[in-house]
């Protein structure tokens, strides 16, 4: 079985077998590592295809540079990263920056994770989390 995997690099959808995920697959296009242990910093022009064509869940951490709960949860946002993937796609939205995608998310507060699966939004989790707690909770959101 073959899983559709975005590139964090260049955005190119690649088709790869789902027993080489955890292989170190790279892009068919850019070459590069499709997973690098790091969140991918996600625009307006990315963000659907990110969360529509990835057969992984998407997990999105809508933020601020000016918010200091941001600020805190970075850092373990990040080391979340080495753990959860490549089960699962982490992702960044700077809400000051992409004002639209916030909007029509309804992102009330920040930060604010929320999980993509298929396309669609399944679960939202707002307030500062650390590494464990966020694992745990995307984990148990996917189960």
């Amino acid at each position: 079985m073959s899983l559709h995997i975005v590139c964090p690099h260049c955005h190119a959808t690649n088709r790869v077998p789902a027993n080489r995920l955890s292989a170190a697959p790279k892009c068919g296009a850019c070459h590069q590592l499709l997973f690098t242990a790091l969140p991918v910093e996600l625009t307006e022009d990315h963000f659907n295809r990110h969360i529509s064509n990835n057969d992984i869940p998407t997990l999105v951490d809508f933020w601020a540079p000016w918010c200091g709960p941001c600020r805190m949860m970075a850092p373990a946002f990040s080391k979340a990263a080495t753990t959860l993937e490549p089960g699962m796609r982490l992702a960044k939205v700077n809400t000051e920056e992409e004002q639209a995608l916030a909007a029509r998310y309804q992102i009330r507060s920040i930060p604010t994770l929320a999980l993509f699966m298929n396309g669609r939004e399944i679960a939202r989790q707002s307030g500062a989390m650390g590494e464990q707690d966020i694992i745990r909770w995307a984990k148990s959101t996917i189960q």
